[in-house]
């Protein structure tokens, strides 16, 4: 086998053999940064790169393998000798692996990340070669993280994979989620269905990474986050809000105006209500799914005492304290430890 055909992972890597798994994968994933193809369109050199990064991590990351890669490489310059590991004459220790079924380094990869046409190819007969080679699908955090695609034509009689996928932040106001709404991205439009809620996906076919080697373009996943509102937030599928009120109005009862989605209703407020105490708006809350209907707004009372008073409010807080019946500490004189 001529030397040309050997491939030093560990140098490809930047690495040694005393590399730790950890320093593989560190370096894998800086190099795998650095050379991928969406970061160098059209060019065929850091393409290979990207390969051979690719190749490398998947032999040294995996122990089993990079064993065997690592007793092969003791051997390489003496295949197709009558010293090759395995043949006549040969005392070399490979722990039972027979390095005599491959012709050439490249048999040798192929048979041992499952490639077509590796193994049982014996030297000086014809070998049937793959150069599938697989690469990550790109998400959120960067490379690294994904799962392998195989975008060989033809590897084991498949058809290439999914392209990669992109996922992006799209940020909508409350309003623009609530009633739906047109947004650009990227080279067109997109639509924004109506009742879109945190952390909720919208899928656009077509519009994420171009693959550069089936030409083929994978989706974008826009991941809906929306902007604080000063009134409305979210309680799983309903809405929440806070109603200030004074404390005649929860001692009284009262009839208030409530803003919701849809604009302004009467609330009836029943005389006595803590603060805290949450009323129910049925049907005033948030789109659910497939036109199902709304879900409810939740009214939650919250008592708001006046900082300053007149001196007629003062004059009968006064007289309400001084002939004022109940008292809500009652039950706390048999509370002790």
């Amino acid at each position: 086998m001529p030397a040309t055909d050997y491939k030093d992972y560990y140098v490809i890597l930047g690495l040694d053999k005393t590399a730790t798994a950890d320093d593989i994968k560190k370096a894998y994933r800086k190099l795998a940064r650095k050379y991928h193809p969406d970061m160098n369109p059209g060019n065929k050199q850091a393409e290979a790169r990207f390969k051979q990064v690719n190749e490398a991590y998947e032999v040294l990351s995996d122990l089993d393998k990079r064993r065997k890669y690592d007793q092969f490489g003791q051997y390489w310059n003496q295949a197709g000798s009558t010293g090759w590991p395995g043949g006549a004459g040969s005392n070399g220790d490979v722990s039972g692996f027979d390095f005599t079924d491959f012709n050439s380094f490249d048999d040798f990869i192929n048979a041992l990340l499952g490639r077509a046409g590796a193994g049982g190819t014996r030297p000086g007969t014809n070998s049937s070669r793959s150069s599938s080679y697989r690469t990550q699908t790109a998400g959120p955090s960067g490379f690294g993280g994904g799962a392998y695609n195989d975008f060989s034509s033809g590897f084991n009689g498949r058809n290439p994979s999914s392209v990669p996928n992109t996922e992006a932040i799209l940020t909508l106001t409350l309003s623009e989620a609530f009633h739906g709404t047109q947004k650009r991205y990227g080279t067109g439009e997109v639509t924004i269905p109506a009742g879109m809620k945190p952390g909720s996906k919208i899928r656009v076919r077509g519009q994420g990474q171009l693959d550069p080697y089936t030409q083929q373009r994978g989706d974008l996943y826009l991941k809906v986050e929306l902007q604080p509102h000063p009134f409305f937030q979210f309680d799983g599928e309903n809405l929440v809000c806070e109603l200030p009120l004074t404390p005649d109005e929860v001692v009284l009862g009262t009839s208030v105006e409530v803003p919701t989605p849809d604009g302004m209703v009467t609330m009836n407020i029943p005389p006595g209500i803590r603060s805290g105490q949450s009323l129910r708006l049925r049907g005033k809350g948030w789109p659910k799914p497939k036109g199902g209907g709304r879900s409810d707004q939740l009214v939650k009372i919250v008592v708001v005492p006046p900082k300053e008073l007149s001196p007629n409010e003062r004059e009968y807080y006064e007289k309400i304290r001084s002939s004022r019946t109940f008292n809500p500490r009652t039950s706390l004189k048999e509370i002790k430890l």
